[in-house]
């Protein structure tokens, strides 16, 4: 019977990929009188052995299957990942704002609607041309998030398990674990303390763990909150896009890290690095290779080069995830998590756009939401990129030849409907994303460390950054000044005599307060009172 089940499922499967003509996209569609071009956004991550992003076999396959049927010209845009906002600024500045705009941080996408980059939409008309989009946008609870200053500018695509963070994780050296004693992963702050002092005390490395100045203006210190927080310190100070140095959980936060630094947790010269841990170039992801660290984390994909190099180096180590957990300490750490967005790309356009422009522009999206047409994206062609499981469902196979898909999946193309890919469930989501070609298999581990995480938030531990209704004009002010001084800051406390943190952190916390933040933070509340933010989630 269940041979059975899995035969149908394939069947059903090859059925409807036979023609992609068979996308349920509106009846009424016709081609452009005249051809139509659009420009489209795909991010740069500049991926040694990868296709070009702007042109490959899938641009040239989305062109062939919609754009040539429609009578559109479909042109990417490559961005580069690191440098978002400057590639676009010059875009703008030059005339060549792309048809699309998108991006996962709210504040940048504010930005250019607030600089007039964006044009206004009606969801009504967009709804006409795009049904299946827009009615995902209801099913998700996604329509609160359209609008800033009281006008329409974003259409917002899906983010899978969104509260979970699953597809993030970091690995740790189990052998030197085991070495020291541990059969398990530390599973709250005290064992991982003791762990990280004994693994030194056997002289297993000098220093475990990794450590850079801060790239972005994100600080990870949700852990360090009070639960539940106050929610108009939360909508003042938690951003993706200035750092909220002057809050209580950042003090905590880095003088736990100050604590650990004088335990000889991390490098003396750690300050010497130009990134920051999770950069694709960074020190700490070297000294990981390289061995001479215990942990490094990095989003999960079927290829991943950095753990490939690992093994290769450290033939017969053993690597474990890390528990979410490992960092809760009573009175100082809850556990709590930040959520990613409950949407993934904030979709606007350019106010440039002619109104058949735009009108291509939704039928793209309309077009690549169709799962016959996602499935072909996120998966390639089979017998070459993947193969169907006894489940029916795709694995992916180590592919590098001319239909080779682009970094996780092509994610940077599909973003346009989802953030992330869904297979079945959440099991059959990681089954068939988990790192391949590898001595040891991560499914089960990366299973269970979801688990862990969905315990996280139904107990409303993760939650996410408020996002505004209004433009915070301050914010693109002192911004960039403001994540310099948190970065020189950062450095500086870490490394300084434990007996002299409290104040320096006084002393500093006052000196990013007069450089502008106290502008920010101001400007914060004042769109909070006035009901211009969304609000934390009530706990369970």
């Amino acid at each position: 019977m269940k041979k059975l089940v899995s035969l149908l499922l394939v069947l059903c499967l090859m059925l409807s990929l036979a023609s992609f003509a068979s996308a349920d996209v509106p009846s009424d569609w016709e081609p452009f009188a005249e051809r139509v071009k659009i420009t489209v956004p795909v991010y740069d991550r500049s991926k040694v052995g990868y296709p070009a992003v702007d042109d490959n076999y899938w641009t040239h396959w989305i062109q062939e299957n919609f754009g040539d049927k429609y009578n559109i010209d479909v042109q990417y845009v490559a961005i580069p990942r690191g440098d978002v906002m400057t590639k676009y600024s010059m875009l703008i500045a030059a005339g060549d704002t792309p048809t699309i705009l998108m991006e996962y941080d709210y504040p940048k996408v504010a930005q250019w609607a607030n600089d007039g980059a964006m044009t206004e939409i009606n969801l009504e008309e967009f709804a006409k041309v795009a049904p299946t989009f827009y009615q995902a946008m209801v099913d998700n609870k996604q329509l609160g998030y359209t609008d800033i200053n009281g006008k329409t500018y974003f259409v917002l695509t899906e983010r899978p398990y969104y509260d979970t963070t699953f597809t993030y994780a970091t690995f740790v050296r189990m052998d030197w674990l085991r070495q020291v004693g541990y059969d398990h992963v530390p599973a709250n702050y005290e064992e991982t303390k003791d762990a990280m002092n004994k693994i030194i005390e056997a002289g297993l490395t000098k220093q475990p763990l990794g450590l850079g100045i801060p790239a972005s203006a994100y600080i990870t210190n949700f852990g360090f909150r009070d639960f539940p927080v106050d929610e108009k310190e939360w909508a003042m100070h938690s951003s993706l896009g200035t750092p909220g140095f002057s809050w209580y959980p950042t003090q905590r936060m880095l003088k736990r890290t100050n604590a650990e630094y004088h335990m000889g947790w991390y490098s003396p010269e750690f300050d010497l690095e130009k990134d920051s841990r999770g950069a694709s170039t960074d020190q700490t992801q070297t000294d990981f290779i390289n061995g001479v660290t215990y942990s490094y984390g990095g989003y999960i994909a079927n290829n991943m080069p950095w753990l490939t190099s690992f093994y290769e180096n450290n033939p017969g180590a053993e690597l474990a995830i890390a528990n979410p957990m490992g960092g809760v300490e009573e009175g100082v750490n809850t556990g709590a998590i930040r959520a990613d967005n409950p949407f993934g790309m904030i979709v606007g356009f350019s106010s440039l756009a002619t109104p058949d422009q735009l009108k291509a522009a939704w039928m793209l999206m309309e077009w690549m939401i169709q799962p016959e047409n996602l499935f072909v994206l996120e998966n390639g062609i089979e017998g070459e990129t993947y193969e169907l499981g006894e489940d029916g469902l795709p694995v992916m196979l180590d592919y590098t030849g001319e239909h080779m898909l682009n970094h996780n999946n092509n994610i940077d193309m599909t973003c346009l409907v989802h953030a992330s890919k869904k297979v079945g469930t959440i099991e059959q989501t990681i089954a068939q994303m988990s790192p391949a070609g590898l001595p040891q298999d991560f499914t089960q581990a990366l299973i269970d460390n979801y688990y862990i995480l969905r315990e996280i938030a139904d107990k409303g531990l993760a939650y996410s950054d408020p996002v505004f209704a209004v433009a915070i004009e301050s914010e693109s002010e002192y911004s960039a000044t403001l994540l310099s001084l948190y970065q020189e800051y950062y450095a500086k406390l870490v490394k300084c005599d434990p007996a002299e943190f409290d104040a320096l952190f006084e002393q500093y916390s006052q000196e990013f307060l007069d450089a502008g933040y106290q502008e920010i933070i101001d400007e914060r509340a004042e769109a909070y009172e006035a009901g211009n933010t969304t609000k934390l989630p009530v706990a369970p």
